[in-house]
């Protein structure tokens, strides 16, 4: 059967973390209504409405201009749309970091499968009929009933638009999260409406660009220092090599900065080692505070979780293995059903916690990650396979590369005062100086926000 490995391989991943909710098809609460299956070979002649195109210019990186989405018909079912959509990109989040963790055993490692999956579902709206199948079994948006020779296309401009609902949870006065899109196109080439509206549906900030590829290296030139004062100097030499048939290089970032809700003890900050591997050790500043945390001792897992308030809203779960034990054997593992029912079997405890301060980021090439996954999969969605006949009115039309910058940083400065001490208590003294995993999660809708590893804090 067409594209069964896919969604052989999504249903693994989603089975058990959505076993015991009400079970709703994803497909019914993102598609448009009266929604049809639609014969695949019928696209040719489809006349596509296109919008210009800004040339790039390294004297005028004003934002792209933007009118308010209209969201008025998501709101009545936005509740049951973001906790669905947050399993699917929960699952489909640790599947790729797996990927990317086990690609990097001995590096710090971060992901956001918010951004990934934002990613994929904005590049799905320029996919043709035929490569949009692949991208809904492997997003989980899939109408399990179509025939073989058509496909229900589900709305993804619904998708990001809950994405961003997930994301207007977390912004608020001790926590923010800034996503940016960047797209720059042949010169001479345009792009489908949709395609332009769905950076802007994804994304806080975008920016799309004709630029003049026949010249490589005077793109190289353009692109790069245009990435990099539009970031705000977080990405910097990205594009490399290019091709003088370059068509589309596409660019999203993430970057969350987020406060503990309870402030560490600057006086308690000290220089300690923490043990890299088995003959590496570095000093490193760890911050120190003592009072009541959500905790829980997993034996069967030999690791320790505690839960760490950021907001009301958003929390960091950081785990770390017992002694001896293997964090890469612990991330192989990991699965969401794993990550909800650490947080559902925590307990209060009263903690002198000790972890290292740390800011990290990462870049992702995705197309290189999908192909790690299963070499399949970048095939049918960015590879030799993937055609894009609603991206572009030339033909044909390829996505050249794809970037996800994720960024991390954390301030030592909380929302509250400090606990006051137990009396009489005598604290469970949990010091994390060995490498350690940790998720950053959206609360309300339990989405995964940052997936990573910190291997060496020193870096």
């Amino acid at each position: 059967m067409r594209y069964i490995f896919l969604s052989l391989l999504l249903a693994s991943w989603l089975s058990v973390g959505l076993a015991n909710r009400v079970y709703v098809h994803p497909f019914h609460l993102f598609a448009s209504e009266n929604v049809s299956c639609e014969t695949i070979i019928s696209e040719v002649n489809r006349t596509l409405e296109t919008v210009p195109l800004t040339p790039i210019d390294n004297d005028s990186i004003a934002p792209d201009t933007r009118a308010p989405s209209d969201t008025d018909g998501l709101k009545q079912n936005v509740t049951q749309r973001t906790a669905v959509l947050a399993e699917l990109l929960n699952s489909l989040g640790l599947r790729m970091y797996q990927t990317l963790s086990h690609k990097h055993k001995d590096s710090n490692t971060l992901l956001s499968p918010m951004n990934s999956y934002g990613t994929l579902v904005t590049l799905y709206l320029g996919a043709s009929k035929k490569t949009a199948i692949p991208y809904q079994q492997l997003l989980g948006l899939n109408r399990d009933t179509d025939r073989e020779d058509c496909v229900s296309l589900v709305d993804g401009h619904n998708v990001l638009r809950t994405l961003q609902d997930i994301n207007s949870l977390v912004d608020g006065p001790t926590d923010e999260i800034d996503t940016r899109v960047w797209a720059f196109v042949r010169q001479g080439a345009d792009l489908s409406k949709d395609f332009v509206q769905g950076t802007k549906d994804f994304s806080d900030t975008s920016y799309i660009r004709a630029v003049n590829f026949s010249d490589p290296e005077k793109a190289e030139i353009q692109v790069n220092p245009f990435v990099q004062m539009t970031s705000a100097g977080k990405i910097t030499n990205l594009f490399k090599d290019l091709s003088p048939i370059t068509d589309l290089l596409f660019v999203s970032s993430v970057h969350f900065k987020g406060n503990w809700r309870t402030a560490f003890q600057p006086e308690k900050t000290t220089m300690q080692e923490f043990k890299v591997d088995e003959t590496t050790t570095v000093s490193v500043p760890l911050m120190t505070h003592t009072g009541n945390y959500k905790y829980l001792n997993d034996k069967s897992r030999k690791c320790k979780v505690v839960k760490l308030a950021l907001s009301k809203r958003a929390y960091m779960l950081l785990v770390l293995p017992d002694e001896g034990s293997s964090l890469n054997d612990l991330e192989a593992k990991l699965r969401s059903d794993v990550i909800s029912g650490w947080h559902s079997h925590l307990k209060e405890g009263f903690l002198e916690l000790s972890l290292p301060k740390f800011s990290m980021s990462a870049l992702t090439d995705l197309r290189s990650l999908l192909s790690d996954m299963a070499a399949e999969i970048e095939k049918r969605l960015l590879g030799s396979e993937a055609e894009f006949e609603r991206l572009s009115s030339k033909k044909p039309f390829n996505v050249d590369k794809v970037f996800n910058k994720a960024a991390f940083e954390m301030s030592e400065d909380g929302a509250e005062i400090q606990d006051k001490t137990q009396d009489g208590g005598i604290p469970l003294k949990l010091t994390v100086n060995r490498p350690f995993f940790f998720a950053i999660v959206e609360g309300n809708s339990n989405a995964i926000l940052m997936l990573g590893k910190i291997k060496d804090p020193s870096l």
